[in-house]
């Protein structure tokens, strides 16, 4: 999903954006709920979960923001993945005892056919506001490229982009999926 990728925008049709959004308005509720196993159950085997740090340049640098070959914050497989999800579920995981309170909004769906058939484009904008014990909160906003693959058992999350708006995290931990 780069430029050199680009496909033709050829829009779904109603049924199936209705799908697509129903597919992320769920995942946020799980998220929300740390249903992390049954979020878990929602990507395909070869996900690529990839959150790159953003970079402030000038316009005149062709380079970017960010790059495939730079910094991430997530760089994920499915093994990467279920890792945090059982380091979460641990007694040990301090900070998350008590658990932080998120919100996951996702506004902004558009979904496109990819480049295989049952494969589709989706650009969605997010918030996540995490409230932590009494006195932390925090918002990452930003925009998400996903490929989500239609299957047997439904749609799967085969490839996601994250994009947030800050080039510093101000939040004290990334203890979240977006």
């Amino acid at each position: 999903m780069n430029a050199r990728q680009a496909l033709p925008e050829v829009a779904v049709d109603r049924d199936t954006h209705h799908r697509i959004e129903q597919f992320l308005y769920r995942e946020a509720r799980l998220l929300d709920h740390e249903r992390w196993d049954d979020w878990l159950a929602l990507v395909a085997e070869d996900i690529h979960y990839w959150m790159p740090t953003m970079e402030n340049r000038r316009r005149i640098d062709k380079a970017g923001p960010y790059g495939q070959d730079r910094g991430a914050l997530f760089d994920d497989n499915l093994y990467d993945l279920t890792r945090r999800v059982t380091r979460f579920k641990q007694p040990s995981a301090w900070a998350e005892d008590p658990p932080t309170r998120h919100a996951h909004v996702v506004s902004g769906v558009e979904a496109f056919e990819g480049e295989r058939a049952g494969e589709y484009i989706v650009h969605s904008t997010f918030v996540n506001y995490r409230t932590r014990v009494d006195h932390d909160n925090y918002q990452l906003v930003g925009r998400r490229e996903d490929i989500l693959r239609d299957g047997s058992d439904g749609l799967r999350l085969a490839r996601r982009k994250i994009v947030i708006t800050q080039s510093v995290l101000l939040a004290k931990n990334l203890n979240t999926f977006l």
